[in-house]
Order: structure tokens, then C-alpha cells, then sequence
């Protein structure tokens, strides 16, 4: 129930319903890493990784572009052998695995309805079509070949693929990518009341709050948890930028000629032009943010008090509730904004870095 009164009202019209059936069987422990290396070659992305599922974990992996999250992932559904160590699997682990790459594995000339057939070839063609339903497939959509189908057309047939086959451990590699609202919010509802494990990486912060329990940071070739919420990351990243445009900024003894340190002075003059954009849009989310939690605090002052709820003040009310609901909804916007221009800065700098 606490977690259900984190997501917004179901929409009444929501084209999308459906749930994850109980799993089969739901093994404890799901997974067990010890020591785990994990890496492309010889190079390391992840060391000594240790981590636990059981039925009943909620993970979500935090960390900058290139950390490694999708690399756990991949360790994690096998797709990626490690380095050093050893994955302990249960007897009786079935994995549900969605990553943005999959979504090329459909075969083209194939409908949603034949996908899903051949992964239930005995049931009867109209209880298909009802499941389909529930994802947004109907009518001629059902028979339609997915060559023709947009991304997230694509996201929602994997996902239905998935949830047919009653997983106990959930792996999802940005989830939400290509989903409308609609989905976003039927997707979340069903992870909600999910009974096996999962673990998710994801810049939707609402997914995010609303289904994990515990948060993971990737950073430094390290797994570890991380000790506060998604404010507390967003701080982190902050904190973790400054001090590396500090580090950039602090005079660099260069043994190269007068030469070679104008051409640096020069690659940094471009890599700030380059970036300025970001740098401009990112602190324009940061005021809009710091406004729409000024909103949200005084939305939220005005519904403590209970004299709001008398019938005669039904409109106030009503109106506080849509100022509450509207900056809790633009701040989810704002702060996925923040994070996706964030990497993108940190993803340029790395960048220019190396050139």
C-alpha cells in the first residue's frame, strides 16, 4: 500500500493493463556474486563485485555513463561471462532480461501474435489476443508485422514477451526509453506488485522511487550501496563534477614546449565552447527545479491543514491538489532533464579529455 500511494492515480483510460503472474517457483537466493570481475579483454569495468538477490530485492543501479551499470546488467543475465570469480544461479532461476538492444531480436516479419504463440503454442489464439491487449495491441495491430512497429511499439511487445514468462529475477537496462506515459505508469503499477527480484537501471526517477527498496551506486569499478536517496545522488553528482572541473582547472605542469601548451590552452577553450549549451540548460534546470520545490512545499504546507477540508472550501482544495500534482509532475520532468544533460557533459568532457 505504501508503495502504491507513491505513484500518481491510475488514469481511468489507460489503454494499458497488465500484471506479472506468480512466479513458478521462487528460489532463495535468486543469485550469488562473490568476487566478481567483470570486464572486455583486459580491461576492467567492475571489481570484486558481491551481491545478493533474494525474492523480494529491489535494486536500482546509479552511476554516470560508462561506470558500468550495463555491464552488470549483461553479468547479471549472463550475456557476459566474468573475468574472475563466480555466479551463483538457484536451481529454478528464470530470468526476465529487457535492454534497449533486444528490441532488434524480433523478427521483422513477424506479428505480435506469432511472437507470443511460439512461446505458448497450446493456448487458445483469443486468450493471446487478450493478453496482447493489455499492451496496446489490438485490432489489426495484433497481426501487424513488427518491421513496421515504432521503438516503443517494439518496448512493449519485449515486455510482454517478458512478463508471458513469469520470471522470478527482472533485469531491466533502461525500461522506459521509448514509452509513453501511459505505459510508463501501467509498467511501474505492475513492477509494484512483482514477487521475485529485481534489479533496474533507469533515469526515470518516479520508476525508480516507486519500486526499488535499495540503491546501488557504479563508480570507481565498484558496487556498492549507496547511503541515501535520489536527492542524495543528485548531490553526489554535483559534488563529483565540481571536483573535477577544480582538478581541470588547477595549473597543470606540462614539460612539453610553449607550443604544446598553447594547443591545450586552445583544446580547453574549445571543449568550454562546446559545452557551454549544457552547462546554460543544466543550471536553467537546477532554477526551475529549486521553483517547483518551492511549489510543492507550499502546495503541501496548505493541504496540512485540516480547516481545507471543509465542503465550503471544496475548490481550494481541489486547486491545491492540482498545484501539488502539477509540480510533482514537472519536477519529475526537470529532474530526468538534470540527470540525462549531466551525463551528457560528463560523457563531453571525458571526451575531450582524451582527444
Amino acid at each position: 500500500l505504501e508503495r502504491m500511494e507513491l505513484i500518481a492515480p491510475a488514469h481511468v483510460d489507460n489503454p494499458f493493463r497488465f500484471s506479472f503472474r506468480a512466479p513458478e517457483s521462487l528460489p532463495n537466493p535468486l543469485l550469488k556474486m562473490e568476487k566478481v570481475s567483470a570486464g572486455y579483454g583486459d580491461r576492467i569495468i567492475l571489481d570484486s563485485i558481491k551481491l545478493n538477490l533474494v525474492p523480494g530485492s529491489r535494486i536500482g543501479l546509479l552511476g554516470r555513463n560508462g561506470a558500468g551499470k550495463s555491464t552488470l546488467i549483461k553479468l547479471l543475465a549472463g550475456e557476459l561471462a566474468p573475468v574472475s570469480g563466480e555466479i551463483g544461479l538457484a536451481k529454478g532461476i528464470k530470468l526476465g532480461y529487457f535492454a534497449q538492444h533486444q528490441l532488434e531480436y524480433l523478427r521483422a516479419d513477424e506479428s505480435p501474435i506469432q511472437h507470443l504463440a511460439r512461446l505458448a503454442p497450446q493456448e487458445l489464439e483469443q486468450k493471446l489476443r487478450d493478453y496482447l491487449g493489455g499492451f496496446g495491441f489490438q485490432g489489426d495491430k495484433v497481426t501487424e508485422e513488427t518491421r513496421r512497429f515504432s521503438g516503443g511499439e517494439k518496448a512493449r511487445l519485449v515486455l510482454a514477451l517478458i512478463v508471458w514468462q513469469r520470471p522470478n529475477l527482472l533485469l531491466l537496462d533502461e525500461p522506459t526509453n521509448h514509452l509513453d506515459l501511459d505505459m510508463r505508469q501501467a509498467l511501474t503499477e505492475a513492477l509494484i506488485e512483482f514477487e521475485g527480484a529485481l534489479v533496474v537501471v533507469s533515469h526515470d526517477r518516479h520508476l525508480l522511487r516507486s519500486t526499488t527498496d535499495d540503491l546501488y551506486l557504479v563508480h570507481d569499478r565498484k558496487v556498492e550501496p549507496f547511503d541515501g536517496d535520489l536527492e542524495d545522488y543528485q548531490q553526489w553528482l554535483s559534488d563529483v563534477q565540481k571536483q573535477e572541473n577544480q582538478t581541470d582547472e588547477a595549473p597543470k605542469e606540462n614539460a612539453n614546449s610553449a607550443l604544446a601548451r598553447k594547443d591545450q590552452k586552445r583544446r580547453e577553450a574549445e571543449l568550454r565552447a562546446q559545452t557551454q549549451p549544457l552547462r546554460k540548460e543544466i543550471a536553467r534546470l537546477e532554477k526551475e527545479m529549486e521553483k517547483l520545490n518551492a511549489q510543492l512545499a507550499q502546495a503541501e504546507e496548505k493541504l496540512g491543514d485540516s480547516e481545507l477540508y471543509d465542503q465550503s472550501r471544496k475548490a481550494e482544495l481541489t486547486a491545491c491538489l492540482q498545484q501539488q500534482a502539477s509540480a510533482k509532475s514537472g519536477l519529475e520532468e526537470c529532474e530526468m532533464a538534470w540527470l540525462e544533460a549531466q551525463e551528457q557533459l560528463e560523457q563531453m568532457l571525458l571526451e575531450g579529455q582524451s582527444n
